[in-house]
């Protein structure tokens, strides 16, 4: 019996429009990723980067190909199950944090899992991103740095399995970025989960387990890193 691993993306192609206007957004595109690695996933803009982790979270569908996540083809689920699959298993952060702007930072949190069965405390899980003194801040009265701690901390309260992090660091300056990066390698040991980060930062990749670069829509180069760098050695 082949084993499979947590996450399979086989021969995955995703086409946007039709006949003379076709983009071909991925061709044949195919990666493995293990439980509880850290991954980052590294291109340019336009390289395929976003439309596989839009894939890999339920947003959006392959044209052809398969997508298995703990042996589930999630390319053969209905509009229920996609919507359950998000809401349960994947955790989303953004560059531009997307939050609420009229609930403060707890209610940001606490709306996530009003969605899920078995998510964490809220306080909690934002005591364990720093942010215990701001829990009644709104998000216009916070720094951009914690604000994107809000974002990760609502994405984590619902006990995800995977969490998919869309060039997290983007909108951030350097050491704020260094620290939200740790607080996701953080996540990643400590509670198990799945972290994939989308990124064009080349800098970032030394942190990861596994390294996979995207071009024109194919994997061009999968890297194992046996011993991947701690973040406070990483510079950019």
């Amino acid at each position: 019996m082949i084993r499979l691993s947590y996450i399979e993306f086989k021969d995955v192609n995703k086409i946007y429009g039709e006949k003379e206007s076709e983009i071909h957004a991925l061709v044949n595109t195919s990666f493995q990723i293990e439980k509880s690695e850290l991954v980052v996933i590294l291109g340019p803009s336009g390289a395929g980067k976003t439309t596989a982790l839009n894939i890999l979270g339920g947003m959006d569908n392959a044209t052809t190909g398969e997508v298995i996540i703990d042996g589930n083809n999630i390319t053969h689920y209905n509009k229920k199950q996609l919507t359950r699959y998000r809401r349960n298993d994947i955790g989303f952060v953004f560059q531009f944090y997307n939050l609420i702007q009229n609930l403060t930072a707890l209610e940001n949190v606490e709306l996530a899992t009003e969605i899920c069965k078995d998510h964490f405390d809220p306080k909690e899980i934002l005591k364990s991103v720093g942010l215990e003194n701001r829990m009644n801040n709104f998000p216009s009265q916070l720094s951009g740095g914690e604000q994107q701690r809000v974002a990760i901390a609502r994405a984590i309260a619902k006990n995800p399995k995977i969490l998919l992090a869309d060039e997290p660091t983007g909108a951030l300056d350097y050491m704020t970025g260094k620290q939200i990066l740790k607080l996701l390698k953080q996540i990643q040991q400590e509670r198990g989960v799945t972290v994939i980060i989308i990124t064009h930062n080349s800098a970032i990749a030394p942190m990861a387990d596994k390294v996979i670069k995207f071009k024109n829509g194919q994997v061009k180069d999968i890297t194992i890193n046996e011993k991947p760098l701690p973040v406070d050695e990483i510079e950019w």
